[in-house]
C-alpha cells in the first residue's frame, strides 16, 4: 500500500530563496510551497515572482484576509 494520509502519489516540495522583500527592506529568506508565491522569514509578508528579465518579488494583495502557516507537532509520535 503506497497510501498516506494525503492520498497515494501526493508529494509536496519547498523552496528556499533569497532576495530583497519589498515589504520589510530586509535582504531575506523566501520560502514557497507552491509556484511564484513565496512568504518572507523576516516580516511574513507573502510575495509573488515576477519575471521580467530581472526576479521580483511583488507583495500580494488579499482582501483582507490573513493567510497563517502553522507546523504541527505531534507529541506522541515525536513528529
Amino acid at each position: 500500500m503506497n497510501k498516506n494520509i494525503f492520498g497515494k502519489g501526493m508529494s509536496m516540495n519547498a523552496e528556499i530563496v533569497n532576495g530583497l522583500c519589498p515589504t520589510c527592506a530586509e535582504n531575506s529568506i523566501f520560502v514557497s510551497l507552491c509556484v511564484n508565491r513565496y512568504r518572507c522569514t523576516t516580516c511574513g509578508a507573502d510575495l509573488e515572482q515576477k519575471i521580467n528579465g530581472v526576479i521580483s518579488y511583488i507583495p500580494i494583495q488579499t482582501s483582507g484576509h490573513h493567510v497563517e502557516l502553522k507546523m504541527h507537532v505531534d507529541k506522541e509520535n515525536g513528529a
